[in-house]
């Protein structure tokens, strides 16, 4: 845990006041960050949590559903935890990681881990359609010039060195990869063993062309491990939302 950070984030108001979780993602949680000295760098500092929103929100007329905040390198995501927990049930890719971290990238949990001790309650085989969904928008965008954001003239050059996005080109042949691992273990490996491989791809070391015969022969594996997948077909909806509830009473009506 990382106090001081947090604090600091709290301070700045980069993250809402209730934030109860708080991590590392993106190519830091994957273990393929490319430090800014190097020149196919596009990497952002990526910290995704949730938060409670205001009393408002609940029992009044306010709203709160999330706060995103990107400055510089930054890139910071923090949802409403009925949101958050609404995309976990969804095995939204680009959430569901923030309970499978490594230890040392949580920068902040005041809920003592309840989320993370009961990840598997959200687990299905729903993740077969959004990772593998998610991925093939990944693949299509490799062809894409579409470029935003802090990075986007350094992301365009690069592109237009390699003759395709090899940002996307990685993160296709990862989040195929954590999709067949989790149909097949039902485990999240977001920490990558492969992230030498990755690294690779997404500093322009791979062809094009062998990138997505890599990318078909996964979509097809993905099929193969869907038949077989251990994971429940939905998730424990019930289970969550009485997690959820607790949480919400916990922290907010009975503090």
């Amino acid at each position: 845990m990382d106090k001081k950070l947090f604090d600091q984030l709290l301070a700045e108001k980069r993250i809402p006041d209730n934030t109860v979780m708080l991590g590392y993602m993106g190519s830091h949680s994957h273990g393929t960050f490319i430090p800014s000295n190097n020149p196919n760098s596009i990497d952002d500092i990526d910290l995704m949590g949730f938060s409670l929103g205001p009393i408002e929100s609940y029992i009044g007329l306010g709203k709160f559903e999330q706060m995103i905040h990107k400055e510089n390198e930054w890139d910071i995501v923090v949802y409403e935890i009925r949101k958050f927990t609404r995309l976990l049930l969804q095995q939204n890719p680009n959430v569901v990681g923030l309970l499978w971290l490594k230890d040392d990238l949580y920068i902040y949990d005041d809920i003592q881990r309840q989320y993370v001790e009961r990840r598997e309650i959200f687990s299905s085989k729903l993740a077969y359609k959004s990772f593998i969904g998610y991925a093939i928008s990944q693949r299509e965008k490799m062809k894409m010039h579409n470029f935003e954001g802090y990075m986007g003239a350094k992301r365009k050059a690069i592109v237009e060195k390699y003759g395709y996005d090899i940002k996307n080109a990685a993160h296709t042949i990862r989040i195929l990869r954590m999709g067949i691992e989790f149909l097949n273990t039902s485990k999240l490996n977001v920490f990558r063993e492969d992230a030498a491989e990755l690294i690779d791809i997404k500093t322009g070391k791979w062809e094009f062309d062998k990138v997505i015969a890599l990318a078909d022969q996964l979509l097809k594996d993905a099929e193969l491990a869907l038949k077989s997948s251990k994971l429940p077909d939905r998730p424990n909806t019930k289970e969550a939302e009485l997690l959820l509830t607790k949480v919400i009473k916990e922290k907010l009506f009975l503090s």
